[in-house]
């Protein structure tokens, strides 16, 4: 019965001593992946050794206890919570860690914030490829380099060390990862920054912005969550050509809200708003006729603009820019940034225009001119050019004088006269007129000489006879050199009295013939005369001298008779 009782009471202690280890291992077992609040133990160099209610203390490196870049404080007696990795390593310590019951904490906490959508507070502590590292309170995050700002950053120094809010884009336990934004964050504000911004937008606010962009026809500002365009001729009152003469991506300015359209949210922003209108009282400023120093800043086809004062431009008119250079482009007259004389020749105040001369702070080469050489003035000058209708000659001041083809030659005809000249020859001439409101010289190469037709003609009269030499043989009739420098003409009908002796060809080229002049033509300066008219004049004669008809003697009696005389009288002499 004994033994009975024995064998029963054996297997009933040892399955309780089984209970009993399995109890104990099992409470130890469950601590291992969990975290649990441990005593600080002593602090050495690096360590501090923690004691978790296990068979053997812990050893965490001090460095877990402190925040990134930080030293740790750390002392026997405080309690800290320790994750457990292992009841026992190699060495019989137990493997605690830090960093790892952090991470648990901050890992729930996430969680908790990921799914309602909240924003986490963390530190940018670290660069790695393609962005950077975030400590959110223990749990490593990573900050893609897209999503540090809205704008591409230079410098992340600034950032590096001050905790800031992040917007928790992805999370993975499983696997420890973890993706942040702050971008997400500031566009947040940004857009409630905007809507209170346009809520309260007003044409004629003042604000301040920064030049976000650059473009060749303005700037656009970041006046907190919207935008404004800056236009270039908005940006100050002198010529801008282009914005980046006077902003800077990024910095910091103060505009005016020139226009607002509420629907669109289009915004028009300037600067020179900001300043005095320089256009007010130009007027008293710049008083017309009066001579000021300015800057070129802008040449064009038809002129350039000369700045006066920041603000205040004038154009000088190509017409304006020379007195004696034509049709020439003004980048030929002047250049950019030059300094110029001028006069003010118009002011518009309304219209914003002034109108200024730069001619007219020279010497007028055409009023020098005319008082140097007046009508009658002999001068020389080099053939510039030869034209259709007569030469131009250069004088002096840069001026030119024209021959025209009349004024060449008193014997020969303008477009004779003009194949003996070429570019580049030196001739003299006589100025004949000079017209200083169109700006024309009259000169003569003709009028050096005296006319040999006034010379001659001045012993000629209407009626008288004259001995004449056939030059040229024509149907109408015979050209006659009559002297020196005199030429007429007689036509076939006052070629004979008779009509069968009215024919050219009876004449030779060189014979001398007596004939009548009829008529003096200064203006073509060409003789009319008659072979018929001086033998009517002839027939009137002898019959007044040698009698009459009515006294019997026949016309052949009284023209023998004169011709007889007539050659009688020439023997003689």
């Amino acid at each position: 019965m004994a033994d009975t009782a024995g064998a029963v009471q054996e297997p009933e202690m040892t399955e309780n001593f089984a209970a009993l280890l399995d109890e104990s291992f099992g409470d130890v077992t469950s601590i291992e992946g969990s975290v649990v609040k441990g005593t600080v133990i002593s602090v050495d160099n690096d360590a501090a050794l923690i004691d978790v209610g296990l068979k053997s203390e812990g050893r965490v490196a001090l460095k877990e206890f402190g925040n990134p870049g930080q030293k740790a404080e750390l002392k026997p007696g405080d309690i800290v919570e320790v994750y457990v990795e292992r009841m026992e390593d190699r060495n019989g310590e137990a493997m605690l860690s830090r960093e790892k019951a952090r991470r648990e904490e901050a890992w729930a906490v996430l969680e908790t914030g990921f799914e309602n959508n909240e924003r986490v507070t963390g530190t940018i502590f670290g660069r790695v490829k393609g962005g950077f590292t975030v400590d959110l309170s223990g749990a490593v995050a990573f900050l893609p380099g897209s999503q540090v700002d809205i704008r591409p950053v230079r410098d992340i120094g600034p950032l590096l060390g001050t905790p800031q809010p992040f917007q928790i884009l992805k999370m993975d336990r499983r696997r420890g990862n973890i993706v942040v934004s702050r971008r997400a964050v500031l566009e947040e504000s940004r857009a409630e920054a905007r809507s209170e911004l346009v809520a309260n937008l007003q044409e004629g606010q003042v604000l301040q912005g920064v030049v976000k962009n650059i473009t060749d026809y303005g700037a656009f500002v970041d006046l907190g969550g919207v935008d404004g365009l800056l236009h270039v001729t908005d940006i100050a009152w002198r010529r801008i050509n282009h914005p980046s003469e006077a902003l800077q991506i990024g910095a910091t300015v103060k505009v005016q809200v020139i226009r607002f359209n509420p629907e669109t949210q289009r915004i028009s922003l300037g600067m020179k708003q900001l300043e005095a209108d320089p256009w007010e009282g130009v007027d008293l400023k710049y008083p017309v006729g009066t001579k000021f120093t300015g800057r070129v800043t802008n040449i064009t086809d038809y002129g350039a603009f000369v700045e006066l004062e920041p603000g205040i431009e004038g154009l000088v008119h190509v017409s304006e820019m020379s007195w004696t250079k034509k049709n020439v482009h003004p980048g030929k007259i002047v250049s950019t940034s030059q300094e110029v004389e001028v006069m003010v020749l118009d002011v518009d105040p309304s219209k914003r225009r002034i109108s200024l001369g730069l001619k007219q702070c020279m010497a007028n080469p055409w009023d020098d001119f005319v008082t140097s050489y007046p009508a009658g003035t002999e001068i020389e000058g080099e053939v510039k050019n030869i034209t259709e209708f007569g030469l131009f000659v250069g004088l002096s001041g840069e001026i030119d004088g024209m021959v025209h083809l009349s004024d060449l030659s008193w014997e020969q005809s303008g477009e004779e006269a003009i194949k003996e000249f070429k570019k580049g020859d030196m001739v003299k001439a006589k100025v004949l007129d000079v017209d200083t409101d169109k700006e024309r010289i009259s000169l003569g190469i003709k009028q050096l000489s005296e006319d040999p037709f006034e010379s001659g003609a001045s012993d000629l009269r209407k009626g008288a006879v004259v001995t004449c030499t056939v030059t040229t043989l024509t149907d109408n009739g015979l050209e006659v050199a009559v002297g020196e420098g005199l030429h007429g003409f007689i036509r076939k009908s006052d070629l004979s009295r008779d009509r069968s002796e009215q024919r050219p060809d009876r004449f030779a080229v060189g014979e001398k013939v007596d004939a009548k002049i009829t008529q003096i033509d200064n203006k073509t300066r060409k003789l009319t005369l008659s072979i018929k008219a001086r033998e009517v004049e002839e027939e009137k004669k002898a019959m007044a001298d040698y009698g009459s008809s009515d006294s019997g003697a026949s016309l052949g009696d009284i023209l023998g008779a004169a011709l007889k005389q007539r050659e009688e009288g020439q023997q003689e002499d």
